[in-house]
């Protein structure tokens, strides 16, 4: 309710007696409440889809019929890049340049034509039609998320569908099934007609006119899978759409055709890119089914903010898991890679293997470590472990905390071109002498910003190491993070490709793990360790240096992501365990501690450090998020975006990132509306509690309602609310954070 408010969606949260009288045929025993939104309704699918194909057809589009696709015909071109060539049909063939894969489950089928994998499962959907039932006119349709059923307004009828934990999968996806059903099993269906009857018990005497069992595509996100196929320059997807195609179909077909016509959507899609899936995964079958059922099974379950997935897990494990998970790490997965979120002084917690939450004749697992801590994760307050997670902030904020980062993308960019790309590539200037690191954004042709990430400048080698590919030419080692990886590998090849710049983009991922010790001990502590002086004179802030660690050689780097004076150490993969308990062992007279994820997001966010797809997204601009300082507007070097961006500096920014604190001791997640002198002028993307500063913080772009530009004075003269879940809290605005705005920190000044 509240996030409609910033989207000018009206919705009530009714009490059971408002929703009695609201909908006279339901059940309200049960209830707490209900979310009422007064403009949902339904919509015809074949009608709307006929009227969409005459306008097409009336704007010179063809629609040609009964004319089964065989094969994509596939060119590489001068450059070794795979474009598509030409659709061949059983009548011929259609020479175009773009192809967009909109099958359904058939989907898989025709990317394999094409050489392009298709993450997609074809399950068995169902929903059945009752008799007509006296009253239910113009009722509202009904979602039960307890009973994971759906009653939608069919006439003066209801049709009953749900998700189930045992759909049935349809394993040999046929391709002489175009328009066909198949028998409905009543035994995996009928939970649904139990919970709808529990909902509007008239349905207990009505009868069931007809029933519908047809295959439907589910991913393992339950997202849409769009966009530019990374294997096949001109394939677009637009597929899996988790039977909601009806309700998406409008606002991504929209997007899809800015993303064929323009090179990119106009709005941020990178949940529905399908370039967020490592290709390790798009290609692991068995990955792909656990994830698609889990993601089935609980699409209509609650989202707790930091719930995990239970299915494909430990799919990507780097050197240190076995190391951390006996000393009671709890795992959080991204993108197939277990990374750790936070350290438990229970125990340990494995992540068991997937049960398919007891259906198909698997035993559900018991009561067991990490399904515990997950369950009390289940809450919209303060979880439990929140004074655990406090513990390991201000240990790095008083003393110093390790943090595996292994799951980071670690990409070489490297050629006679590559300085060429990188000034092209990224908004900073990177081009600094060797040893030198570079925070900066790439951004897209509009200013929106595709990526926030590190960029180290290489000496050049004759000779391959564990820690630098040989290369002639420039050299640049990029460190991202690695939920986005293979977005920002997508992004960089499409652009190298775009532009014919004649250099190499290697993945260097899998090879090196990534230690990050941080706090104001970690330079006594790594002074143990290195064989360099780390004083500020000899290794200042943002450099980066070849060193032994415990007789490994590792590459060293002098930042921070949470605000303090610290090193990155980037680890071969073989060394990474002596060297990690190597930093233990110095460090455990100084009180270094293991810390997850969570510490990350909170000590992140207490400093002001951006988190992309949270507060920067695509259609972002660097300037409107605070980051103007990684835009090298000052130079007259071009780079992607640069125009959009002087564009905006010219006319004004529409919209404004800024940073809330809120002094009452309530926990935010994100999705909060932004209230101003009375107005909504946004909704949080952000929010996390800041312990060194004890309040919770929060993120979010704000704009002006006359529509004009906001300005400073815009920003300093409004009173401020954040409305969470209907309750509105004071806050207060700033345009950096409030902790340590001065820098001093990172720059080892304490």
């Amino acid at each position: 309710m509240s996030l409609g408010k910033a989207y000018g969606v009206e919705s009530h949260v009714l009490s059971p007696a408002e929703t009695k009288a609201l909908y006279p045929l339901m059940n309200v025993d049960d209830l707490y409440g209900t979310l009422y939104v007064p403009q949902d309704g339904t919509m015809d699918p074949a009608g709307t889809c006929t009227a969409l194909s005459r306008a097409a057809a009336a704007r010179g589009a063809q629609v040609i019929e009964n004319c089964p696709v065989s094969g994509i015909r596939v060119r590489t071109d001068d450059f070794g890049v795979r474009r598509v060539a030409a659709v061949e049909t059983e009548h011929g063939a259609i020479q175009t340049p773009c192809v967009v894969n909109c099958a359904g489950v058939w989907a898989s089928a025709v990317g394999r034509m094409a050489g392009v994998k298709v993450p997609l499962v074809a399950m068995h959907h169902a929903y059945v039609v009752t008799e007509r039932i006296e009253g239910i006119q113009n009722m509202p349709n009904v979602r039960d998320h307890d009973a994971s059923v759906y009653l939608r307004l069919q006439g003066d009828a209801l049709s009953v569908g749900g998700y189930e934990t045992n759909p049935i999968f349809w394993e040999e996806v046929s391709d002489k099934f175009a328009f066909g059903l198949f028998d409905l099993d009543w035994d995996v269906f009928s939970p649904h007609i139990e919970g709808a009857i529990n909902r509007v018990p008239v349905l207990e005497k009505t009868g069931v006119k007809s029933t519908v069992c047809g295959p439907e595509s589910f991913t393992p996100d339950h997202k849409p899978l769009m966009g530019e196929a990374p294997e096949l320059r001109g394939f677009y997807l637009g597929c899996g759409f988790n039977s909601a195609g009806m309700m998406l179909g409008g606002g991504c077909g929209q997007e899809l055709a800015h993303w064929i016509v323009q090179g990119r959507p106009e709005k941020d899609m990178y949940s529905y890119d399908i370039r967020r899936f490592h290709p390790l995964l798009t290609d692991h079958r068995h990955w792909i089914r656990e994830r698609s059922h889990e993601s089935y099974a609980k699409n209509y379950s609650v989202v707790f903010p930091h719930d995990e997935p239970l299915a494909g897990r430990n799919m990507r494990t780097d050197p240190l898991h076995e190391e951390l998970l006996a000393q009671g790490c709890v795992f959080q997965e991204r993108q197939g890679w277990e990374r750790p979120g936070w350290f438990t002084p229970q125990g340990t917690a494995p992540v068991l293997q997937y049960d398919y939450y007891g259906a198909y004749g698997n035993q559900a697992h018991g009561d067991h470590a990490y399904g515990r801590l997950l369950a009390d994760e289940y809450t919209f307050d303060f979880p439990p472990h929140h004074d655990v997670i406090k513990k390991e902030c201000l240990a790095c904020r008083g003393a110093a905390a390790v943090f595996n980062m292994s799951y980071f993308g670690k990409f070489y960019l490297v050629g006679l071109d590559a300085r060429k790309a990188a000034d092209w590539l990224f908004s900073a200037d990177v081009s600094r002498p060797p040893g030198s690191t570079v925070y900066t954004c790439m951004l897209n042709h509009r200013g929106g910003t595709e990526s926030d990430l590190t960029v180290s400048r290489l000496a050049p080698s004759p000779q391959a190491s564990a820690l630098a590919p040989a290369f002639e030419g420039e050299g640049y080692y990029l460190a991202v993070g690695g939920a986005v990886a293979q977005h920002n590998w997508a992004h960089i090849s499409t652009v190298l490709q775009d532009q014919k710049f004649r250099c190499q983009l290697i993945d260097g991922s899998e090879d090196l793990g990534m230690i990050s010790i941080q706090g104001p001990a970690s330079r006594a502590i790594l002074q143990e360790v290195l064989d360099a002086d780390l004083s500020n004179e000899a290794f200042p802030f943002s450099t980066h240096k070849l060193v032994r660690a415990a007789g490994h050689l590792v590459r060293a780097v002098r930042l921070s992501f949470v605000g303090e004076l610290g090193w990155e150490l980037h680890v071969p993969r073989p060394a990474c365990v002596p060297v990690y308990q190597a930093v233990m062992t110095a460090g455990a007279k100084h009180g270094l501690v293991n810390a997850g994820y969570r510490a990350i997001d909170s000590l992140s966010i207490e400093k002001g450090y951006r988190h992309w797809h949270a507060d920067l997204r695509p259609d972002d601009s660097p300037l409107e998020a605070g980051l103007a300082f990684t835009c090298k507007l000052k130079s007259a070097i071009p780079f992607l975006g640069r125009e959009a961006l002087e564009k905006q500096r010219a006319e004004g920014l529409r919209r404004r990132l800024l940073c809330f604190t809120v002094d009452e001791r309530v926990p935010m997640f994100g999705l909060e509306a932004i209230w101003r002198n009375g107005q909504v002028v946004g909704h949080i993307r952000r929010a996390d509690f800041g312990f060194a500063i004890d309040k919770t913080l929060a993120y979010g772009y704000i704009r002006d309602p006359s529509g004009g530009p906001v300005s400073l004075d815009f920003v300093k003269s409004g009173d401020y609310t954040l409305e969470r879940m209907g309750v509105t809290y004071p806050a207060r605005a700033h345009l950096k954070s409030p902790f340590d705005p001065d820098n001093k920190r990172v720059k080892g000044f304490y």
